[in-house]
């Protein structure tokens, strides 16, 4: 039988051509996707179920000296933010869960006003708590609502409560750094974050990290510092200074402890203080400054064994030089008086200008600086001390935010006259800070070195061990070890004539009180009812081991601050040091 077959007509051809061609174009479109795109759609694909995610650094441990062995200060523990984001949540059934959710687990940690964030979908990242721990964290996580998430961070932990809070500042919510060490060191401390990749669900939730080769780039832990704060001392140092206030009847006050042959600081410690666990307590931001460093003040007579320092040094006089004293003196026409009536006792030495802490003594040695009066030559010279030796207008450097640094007219300051200068030698007429005073008062009972002030002993690595600065020197021949020596038996002298009975006995003891008017702000003027109580003195063996500074702001007992405030804390601390450091008895 014959096949019959039909022609194509020309409309079958045309459809024809058209399926020919859409296959062909289909083919080759397969053919440009699969094969020559593979590479761009894989990684399409792969970035959008992979997210990157920052690796958090660990902030630096504290850690302080404890007799000899070192423990933290300052530690951290993991807390978690809990995030949401808007674009995701659909509808208001499931913001009303992740409300409901964080209420009930994170309680009091929400944020106010989170839920009005939840609802605004121009953002994908609204923060609904901080610092959760890791069991609240973990329940928000095990209920997988849609668009919220967690990220892990710290918290610092205080091991020792309030213990130098004013030294150690603390770390806030973002996790800066503020005042103290915290904020001082805040980006050694603090480390670089890192960053990995991780495969995500259509959320955008971590399923797992595929690998050790997902780590983009590994996070480096803020560096842990050893601080040469003993634990002991600080403890200690704090309790005489609160004990040493309430017996003066005051509520603010400074205690500094350092080592005079190094510069390292022992101990310092401010009242009133707070914990820095609790900083958000606080009400007086003025107490999260450490004033040893911050509140530079007129330090009054602790400054007249520095002037002494200088006109020893300079040959001007010595400890048996003497004057007539008649309890004042007259320069460029203005009067200037001693604090306590001695006209009675006659000529006066060097040494007893230092006991019975005489203005005009300090003065008649400033004008032997000036060849018998005060003049330029005088100021100059006395300029050059206080600032090219003891450095007393400077910053210290030490490891504190907020330090500031005290201001010394020049000689050529229309300021700078001979009777501000006059006033300088015993202490007023110029501002310094605590430690600024106390490291140069070590430099003259040292041997005459000025080491460079530090909190920072060394660092400690992860697995222990542990790297030691060495001193760092400010300022060499301060003044000349002869001249030291001298002032040291002169100050020991002073002490020892009025408060033998107080010291330990077999111990080289020595200080000088100060006590300083204050300037009434409204007036200008100083004021007769306030003033400022220091006392600054060292002690040992025949090598100075410690120099102990105190400063009493606002005692209400009558007399001198420097003696009946300030003296008696530093008594305390003196002799329980002796015992604490072990130092041997003058044989």
């Amino acid at each position: 039988m014959a096949t019959l077959t039909t022609p194509l007509t020309g409309r079958t051809r045309v459809i024809a051509a058209l399926f020919l061609i859409i296959g062909v174009l289909f083919v080759g479109r397969l053919f440009y996707l699969q094969v020559a795109q593979y590479g761009h759609y894989t990684a399409l694909a792969a970035a959008t179920h992979t997210s990157k995610f920052t690796l958090p650094a660990t902030r630096g441990v504290i850690y302080a000296k404890s007799s000899g062995e070192t423990v933290p200060l300052v530690l951290n523990e993991p807390v978690y933010t809990v995030y949401a984001d808007p674009q995701i949540i659909k509808d208001d059934a499931s913001k009303q869960k992740i409300v409901d959710l964080m209420k009930r687990v994170a309680g009091g940690d929400v944020l106010d006003g989170f839920e009005k964030q939840l609802s605004n979908k121009a953002s994908q990242y609204a923060v609904m708590a901080r610092q959760v721990n890791k069991q609240q964290a973990d329940m928000i996580k095990a209920a997988k609502l849609p668009g919220v998430g967690t990220q892990e961070g710290q918290k610092r932990v205080y091991p020792e409560g309030g213990l130098a809070a004013s030294v150690l500042g603390y770390v806030d919510r973002d996790g800066q750094g503020q005042y103290g060490l915290e904020g001082a060191l805040n980006s050694q401390l603090t480390g670089k974050p890192g960053l990995r990749t991780a495969l995500t669900d259509v959320l955008g939730v971590p399923l797992t990290v595929r690998s050790s080769t997902d780590v983009l780039q590994a996070p480096q832990n803020g560096q842990n510092v050893v601080l040469s704060l003993d634990r002991g001392i600080q403890a200690y140092a704090e309790g005489a200074l609160q004990r040493g206030l309430k017996n003066a009847d005051a509520t603010k006050g400074s205690i500094l402890v350092m080592d005079p042959q190094t510069g390292r600081i022992m101990a310092m410690a401010n009242m009133p203080t707070y914990n820095p666990a609790e900083y958000n307590k606080v009400t007086d931001y003025a107490t999260f400054l450490n004033p040893i460093v911050s509140d530079p003040y007129e330090a009054g007579s602790g400054i007249k064994t520095l002037t002494m320092g200088a006109a020893i040094n300079e040959k001007a006089v010595t400890p048996s030089t003497q004057f007539t004293n008649m309890g004042y003196d007259v320069i460029d026409g203005v009067k200037i008086k001693n604090a306590i009536p001695t006209e009675e006792l006659g000529p006066i030495d060097m040494t007893q200008t230092l006991q019975y802490s005489l203005n005009t003594g300090v003065m008649f040695a400033l004008k032997q600086m000036g060849g018998g009066q005060i003049n330029y030559k005088a100021r100059e010279k006395l300029y050059t001390y206080l600032t090219q030796h003891y450095h007393l207008n400077e910053l210290t450097g030490v490891e504190q935010a907020a330090e500031r640094k005290g201001q010394i007219f020049s000689p050529d300051d229309e300021q700078g006259n001979n009777v501000r200068y006059a006033t300088m030698a015993f202490g007023q007429g110029f501002d310094v800070t605590m430690l600024r005073a106390a490291s140069a008062f070590s430099s003259i009972i040292n041997g005459g070195t000025l080491y460079k002030s530090t909190l920072v002993e060394g660092q400690r690595t992860d697995d222990g061990r542990e790297v030691e600065n060495s001193p760092v020197v400010e300022q060499s021949n301060v003044i000349s070890a002869e001249s030291s020596a001298t002032l040291r038996q002169m100050i020991h002298d002073a002490r020892t004539r009025t408060f033998a009975s107080i010291d330990k006995p077999g111990y080289f003891i020595g200080g000088k009180t100060g006590t300083s008017q204050t300037i009434d702000p409204a007036t200008g003027k100083y004021r007769e009812d306030q003033a400022i109580a220091t006392y600054t003195g060292f002690g040992g063996d025949r090598t100075p081991r410690y120099v102990v500074m105190i400063r009493v702001v606002d005692s209400k007992l009558p007399g001198f601050g420097g003696t009946i405030a300030a003296q008696p804390i530093f008594a305390d601390m003196s002799n329980w040091l002796l015992e604490y450091m072990r130092i041997p008895t003058i044989k």
